[in-house]
């Protein structure tokens, strides 16, 4: 930093012969620009001391470029500012806009180290894993509330921005003292904020969804993608995107297939002649799922469920890790059920039965009565 004040000093010497506020703007100009390439220099420095060895610690210098370059320029204009040849006047708005500078760098710095933060804590949990149960959890407190956390501390900066300003100050001191019309208005038009903020507090802590949770929600089948201080993004299963205020999952039912584990018990249904070796089928299911790579060992049962009039109902029930391998275990089965009753069993399959009236003739032999005839409508 003393080398930003040693070449300003010697600038201004040069700068003499030339009219005061030409000097002061090349002397801010030219402050900029050497804070702005030794940042540079420092970046290309770290790059190399960092990049192969430290890679992690590299990314990390990585997202605080922004605030160092920006921390270093306000710095260098300090300097500039006390330097450059500027009326009292001149050098008052400047020091306002310096402070609403380095304002604005804290709540930055603030907001960095938060992400930094959480970042380094979420990654012992990985998603990329069947049993994914505890990493969802901590991934949807962490972002939930690293939502909130920014809404705070960007209410919090621009607040103290504006009490900067001697006449904002005494109107938000006199809107806050005041509790009339313009109170009510302001509080119910904060209203729906103000609502998916605390929901958001709300799901982070007790947690009805988490990320990659499978939920059916508006009859839809999808899974979290994305929660943010205001809306849920639900990921459907042909890939579209459903929106959702964050007040939804607070105010109505939903349904949540991974809320205490990862894993599912799919079924399938066969409605089969009641000729069907249900034995057969359930020897059968069994080899089925433990041939499969999405069968977990832990759950296959078969059972005949229902006794209609011209067919049996057997539940085949299969647990899978996840939605994803449950659903496709039981079209799996559905698939490989289909194609072994075709070659095995093809009497197990419904047929339509009708009963025809029959009489003997005087030979004794069987003939088939004659219908009546239909009647035919009056008109």
């Amino acid at each position: 930093m003393d080398s930003i004040r040693s070449a300003v000093t010697a600038i201004a010497s040069w700068l003499d012969w030339l009219p005061n506020w030409v000097v002061a703007t090349v002397i801010i100009l030219l402050a900029v620009a050497v804070a702005y390439s030794l940042h540079k220099r420092a970046r290309r420095l770290v790059r190399h001391l960092l990049a192969e060895r430290y890679p992690y610690l590299f990314s990390v210098f990585t997202r605080t470029r922004g605030v160092t370059q920006l921390a270093l320029i306000i710095f260098a204009m300090i300097v500039a500012i006390s330097i450059a040849p500027v009326d009292p006047q001149t050098a008052s708005w400047f020091a306002r806009l310096l402070l609403i500078g380095i304002i604005c760098l804290i709540g930055w710095t603030a907001m960095t180290a938060l992400h930094i933060a959480a970042d380094l804590y979420l990654r012992r949990f990985r998603l990329d894993v069947d049993d994914n149960l505890m990493a969802r959890k901590h991934n949807t407190q962490v972002r939930v509330l690293m939502r909130s956390a920014d809404v705070l501390v960007i209410l919090v900066t621009i607040g103290a921005a504006l009490m900067t300003f001697e006449p904002v100050r005494q109107y938000g001191v006199s809107l806050f003292a005041s509790a009339g019309v313009a109170g009510l208005v302001a509080g119910l038009a904060a209203r729906p904020v103000l609502s998916n903020l605390f929901a958001g507090v709300q799901l982070a802590m007790t947690q009805p969804i988490r990320i990659d949770d499978a939920v059916v929600v508006e009859n839809e089948w999808g899974s979290i993608e994305e929660i943010t201080s205001t809306y849920v993004v639900v990921r459907l299963w042909d890939w579209r995107r459903m929106v959702v205020p964050l007040t939804y999952f607070i105010e109505k039912p939903f349904q949540n297939w991974t809320r205490d584990s990862s894993a599912l018990i799919g079924s399938a249904f066969f409605y089969l002649d009641y000729r069907a070796p249900v034995a057969a089928i359930r020897d059968k299911l069994t080899e089925i799922a433990k041939a499969s790579k999405n069968w977990n060992g832990q759950v296959v049962n078969l059972q005949v469920t229902d006794m209609k009039t011209n067919v049996i109902e057997l539940r085949a029930l299969m647990s899978a890790n996840s939605a994803g391998q449950a659903f496709d275990l039981r079209c799996e089965v559905r698939e490989k059920m289909i194609a072994f009753l075709q070659a095995e069993y093809p009497e197990s399959l419904p047929v339509q039965r009708g009963l025809t009236e029959v009489s003997a003739d005087s030979t004794g032999s069987a003939r088939e009565l004659p219908k009546a005839p239909r009647k035919s409508a009056s008109r």
